[in-house]
């Protein structure tokens, strides 16, 4: 935020020769913080903010602040069903802070809104619950143990003349940027992950168009690329990347209203799409038969499996489970070239279950097209209706609508939709940009229900990967011994363009893994035999899930004494 500083009114009366906090300052973005610093845990808890009719007095309200977006009710019970009074995007807002006041200002545009943070202690028969934020790293204060529960209390109010001092505070300042989460007098850590890939994408010389002007109407499933036009990750990891914002299922398996919780998923639905913003301009590899790949996320709370189950056509099947969500689907393509465009079609399912109140939503994928494939500035678009449904439920149900550009305008990327009860009545609407964020609500007072992470720095140098997505293919010495020799991240071609930038390699590579997989697919017609998925079967409508064996046979007897086809 580097907007100038509003001008603010203080009944304190401050001179000129006031200390910084004495005067009200601007919080800017963090700068020069490393790429691999921990997210900030959410904070929730009482605030004071200024009445906004008539302007005397404060409130006290329940805040909660979680991924920029500061969310607040009257009580915490009131925040966890729904029942908000505002939520404010502090990313999007200018934010002022008078340290020694402890006041926070947040300009919205639309609205300011006048905070005041307060530290105060409610005596309970046997126990007293103290209500803390945190300060800052320029703090010499002694910080108070965090705590997770926080205890409702009757309405607080101030007078507007009353001394800033007679609020009990102490100090805080980046702590709504940064928040780290105390536990006695140990930090909880977590696994450190790479903050950029090792080496930057090459350069390229192919010619495309030598590649695709035979192909015009094809699938190009089956046309053969070159490495140079792949990008370093698989599309096992690709479905994995998918899961980036598993949040929103988390939160949606503590929501009780079942139109709200259709918004959350309807939204996580939608973010699938959004890492694709920044990668229009290569692919990823092809698993070959019998790859997996693995990814196991405490940080997140949940693991993922996926393997490559088919071959002709090309099927690739994931499961992901956590305490909060099961989120399953396999997934075939058709990519078609028209000339300017290449267009990808997904077939498939998407499932996701929800344990705490027993829903099981389904939705299917829309269409994405590659522009100026050949020459020009290449960008992605998805368009068609994508329609959600909870298949044991018929409470509500929610079409979203990925809008198709006519041109590449300020309209572009953009998501519509509804959610309706049984009757086809529109109980919520959302809208937005599937690469950037969507809101709940009408304009102007939408509530923001998800915002894109922002990207890594030169991320055009690195094949336009999130931040996500640069940790998929690390590979440490800790994991190695865990994994399967099928893992992808095995695999040579794709580690040495990856690891190494190395194109004239991972071309050597990767036709040799083709030229094998070749071989096993003749062995098994000759001996009149079918290929079989290790961790993944066929269901009653077809379509492949989990057999539910992976993270067993991992943990015992291991998958180093276990048999695997050699895949590369």
């Amino acid at each position: 935020m580097t907007s100038p500083s509003p001008t603010h009114s203080d009944s304190s009366g401050s001179s000129k020769h006031d200390s910084n906090q004495d005067s009200w300052e601007i919080v800017e973005g963090l700068r020069g913080v490393p790429a691999n610093m921990q997210e900030p845990d959410r904070q929730e808890g009482f605030l004071l903010k200024r009445r906004k009719w008539p302007m005397k007095g404060w409130h006290k309200r329940y805040f909660m602040l979680e991924k920029g977006i500061l969310k607040y009710a009257k009580h915490g019970t009131d925040l966890k069903k729904g029942k908000l009074h505002g939520c404010i995007d502090v990313g999007l807002s200018v934010m002022s802070i008078k340290k020694k006041a402890m006041c926070i200002d947040l300009d919205t545009e639309d609205n300011i809104y006048h905070l005041k943070v307060i530290l105060e202690t409610w005596d309970c028969p046997g126990a007293s619950h103290s209500l803390v934020h945190q300060a800052s790293n320029e703090s010499k204060a002694s910080i108070p143990e965090s705590i997770s529960e926080f205890f409702d209390a009757q309405e607080y109010l101030l007078s507007s003349s009353s001394s800033e001092n007679e609020v009990r505070n102490y100090a805080l300042h980046h702590s709504f940027c940064l928040q780290r989460k105390k536990k006695g007098s140990s930090v909880v850590t977590l696994a450190r992950r790479r903050s950029t890939l090792p080496s930057p994408c090459p350069t390229s010389s192919v010619s495309l168009w030598n590649i695709l002007r035979n192909n015009i109407g094809k699938d190009l499933s089956k046309v053969a690329m070159p490495v140079q036009l792949n990008e370093p990750l698989n599309t096992l990891q690709r479905l994995c990347e998918e899961l980036e914002y598993s949040d929103l299922l988390d939160t949606a398996n503590q929501t009780q209203d079942p139109y709200q919780r259709m918004v959350y998923v309807a939204t996580f639905a939608i973010t699938a799409y959004a890492s694709s913003y920044h990668r229009a301009g290569s692919k990823p590899f092809n698993p070959v038969l019998g790859e997996t790949y693995e990814c196991d996320r405490p940080d997140k709370g949940l693991r993922f499996i996926a393997e490559q189950v088919s071959h002709h056509p090309p099927v690739s099947a994931c499961h992901s489970d956590s305490r909060n969500f099961s989120f399953w689907q396999d997934v075939r393509w058709k990519n078609k070239f028209w000339g300017k465009s290449m267009e990808i079609v997904p077939m498939g399912t998407t499932h996701v279950t929800l344990p705490a109140f027993g829903d099981h939503y389904e939705w299917n994928k829309v269409t994405s097209c590659i522009h100026n494939i050949l020459s020009g500035q290449r960008w992605i678009e998805h368009y068609g209706e994508m329609a959600i449904k909870n298949v044991n439920s018929d409470a509500c149900q929610c079409k979203i609508t990925f809008v198709k550009a006519r041109s590449w305008s300020s309209t572009v990327n953009e998501i519509e939709g509804v959610v309706t009860d049984s009757n086809g009545k529109v109980v919520h609407s959302i809208f937005g940009k599937w690469h950037e964020s969507v809101f709940q609500g009408d304009p102007p007072s939408a509530t923001c229900i998800w915002r894109a992470n922002p990207m890594p720095e030169d991320q055009e140098q690195y094949y336009g990967f999130t931040q996500f997505a640069v940790e998929l293919n690390e590979l440490d010495s800790t994991l190695r011994p865990l994994l399967p020799p099928t893992d992808t991240r095995f695999r040579p071609d794709q580690r040495l363009l990856l690891e190494e930038g190395n194109t004239e390699g991972a071309e050597e590579q990767k036709q040799r893994i083709e030229q094998l997989q070749r071989e096993r697919r003749k062995v098994l017609q000759d001996n009149n035999m079918t290929h079989q998925p290790r961790f993944f079967k066929k269901s009653k409508d077809d379509t492949w899930v989990s057999n539910n064996t992976y993270w067993e046979l991992r943990r015992d007897p291991g998958f180093s004494k276990m048999d695997f086809p050699v895949l590369w």
